[in-house]
């Protein structure tokens, strides 16, 4: 797959009295002027929005969401639709200040107060420490094989250890499986569900994604299903950290002035890391020429947020939406099960509707379920020992004596060894309550990001590359949205009850 060619430590710009030209946002250390590299051709370099795509696409879309349309019916989806819409205006600011800098968000949050990245960093421990998307997969793994999904997720997890830490260039790596994964779900469901399903459901499927007069049922709004319903708007798209987390991958696929910061390398390449700058840069955005380059870049990850992410999210879930559609009309006791809180029937139920429609695809539901566990695990995996690596590098006092590659390194083994201790001697309910829990908090974090997002990028970016007001708006509006959904759940029905 063709990249973006990453060039490090680029020269500076100078002013007139020969002083090194820089950009101040914050109190942390000033930005150089150096210059924004050429932006490729949209359609010709996959950005890392297939990363993105290939974690953002899973339990909510395959799983979350479909159970929900057997309980409510299709209609609900345009509370999917409203989630992903929002989650491509982040998508695309993150953008903006990744490219912009070089620097990750939380390094953009850094610049407004410390302290603000710090509790991310606090929440991404919280919350992705937990194996929730390796145990779902590993469940429906266990459907087809019989072999606990204990056992096969723990062998997952040494396995993607292994794999982060023999590779040079952990992003390539990433990108190259993932994709394929993403292309592997897409194509399969996608065969699948048109001889499963049917042109009516196809038809309310859609009707139902773009819905306008704003229909909830009132059944959403107790204490069996409000919890769900926050965590699955959550999971519409990338959830909890994951957009913040596109940043670094950004960064490393060398988009915009990502190209003078070192690449993450696996453990074994340590040896090799290239010296890492104490912040990121900017360019002269005075320049017309370093504007019209900027303008390329906008129009490459604009391809990416709209043809890749946008799109490939829709029609995963529309795909799925039809299959739980027809596993629904097969299984009506799979809706009276979940309407009195037996979550966990819902794959089940699903996966006999395929069997009904064909013998062997039941097993082929239970497979995808299983990449889709793996893939968003290959993914989060990386990108939590990713960000706390770079939040540890650039702000923990003594840091900087070892390399990017031993803190990314150290991180990941710590997340997977913890991952297999709690597969094996944790929470006694299983897959599905690890994930919702997952699910509930992700919620809040997505709110506090949109509020983050639209401080920085008006505060640490220059006038000429801050966003437009409507973008900022949909930033704040989305913000206090997720925030006011998991508050009044907390204060209605109270967290305890999304498990």
């Amino acid at each position: 797959m063709a990249h973006v060619e990453n060039r490090v430590a680029g020269p500076v710009t100078l002013d007139r009295e020969g002083a090194e030209r820089v950009w101040r946002a914050g109190k942390l250390p000033p930005m150089k002027i150096r210059k924004l590299p050429e932006a490729p051709a949209a359609a010709h370099v996959l950005g890392p929005a297939m990363i993105l795509v290939a974690i953002g696409v899973g339990f909510g879309e395959t799983y979350l969401w479909p159970r929900l349309v057997i309980v409510f019916g299709p209609d609900i989806r345009w509370l999917f639709t409203l989630g992903v819409i929002v989650q491509t205006v982040v998508m695309l600011e993150m953008a903006r200040y990744a490219m912009a800098t070089g620097e990750s968000i939380f390094f953009g949050a850094a610049r407004v107060w410390v302290p603000l990245m710090w509790m991310f960093f606090l929440i991404a421990a919280l919350v992705y420490i937990w194996p929730g998307h390796i145990s779902a997969g590993a469940e429906a793994l266990e459907e087809i094989t019989g072999i606990s999904w204990q056992a096969s997720a723990t062998v997952a997890l040494i396995i993607i250890g292994i794999m982060f830490t023999i590779v040079r260039y952990v992003y390539n790596f990433i990108e190259g499986l993932l994709a394929f994964a993403v292309g592997v779900l897409v194509i399969g469901s996608a065969i699948v569900g048109a001889i499963v399903g049917s042109l009516h459901d196809l038809g309310v499927t859609l009707a139902g994604t773009v819905r306008v007069d704003t229909w909830i049922p009132s059944e959403a709004f107790t204490a069996a299903f409000f919890p769900v319903v926050v965590g699955a708007l959550a999971f519409a798209g990338p959830s909890g950290m994951q957009q913040m987390w596109y940043t670094l991958w950004l960064r490393d696929k060398g988009a915009g002035m990502g190209s003078h910061i070192p690449r993450v390398r696996g453990l074994m390449h340590a040896g090799e890391e290239e010296t890492i700058p104490e912040a990121g840069s900017m360019f002269d955005t005075d320049d017309p020429e370093e504007m019209r380059k900027w303008q390329g870049w906008r129009k490459w990850v604009t391809f990416d947020a709209l043809v890749l992410f946008f799109g490939i999210t829709m029609l995963v879930t529309i795909i799925f939406t039809v299959m739980a559609l027809n596993a629904a009309e097969l299984n009506p006791e799979a809706r009276s099960a979940l309407l009195e809180g037996d979550r966990d029937a819902a794959l089940p139920a699903m996966g006999d509707a395929f069997a009904e429609a064909a013998g062997f695809f039941d097993t082929l539901f239970f497979i995808f379920i299983s990449l889709v566990g793996f893939k968003a695990s290959v993914g989060l995996f990386d990108a939590f020992a990713r960000g706390q690596s770079d939040m540890t590098y650039y702000f923990l006092p003594g840091a900087k004596r070892l390399k990017m590659a031993h803190l990314y390194g150290l991180y990941l083994w710590f997340v997977l060894i913890f991952g297999i201790i709690i597969l094996n001697f944790g929470p006694a309910d299983g897959p599905t309550g690890i994930l919702d829990i997952l699910a509930f908090l992700s919620a809040f974090v997505m709110g506090a990001y949109c509020l983050t997002l639209a401080v920085v990028n008006n505060k640490n970016l220059p006038k000429k590359l801050r966003p437009h007001w409507a973008f900022t708006v949909v930033l704040i509006l989305g913000g206090i949205g997720y925030l006011t959904a998991i508050m009044y759940s907390v204060i209605k029905y109270g967290v305890s009850d999304i498990g």
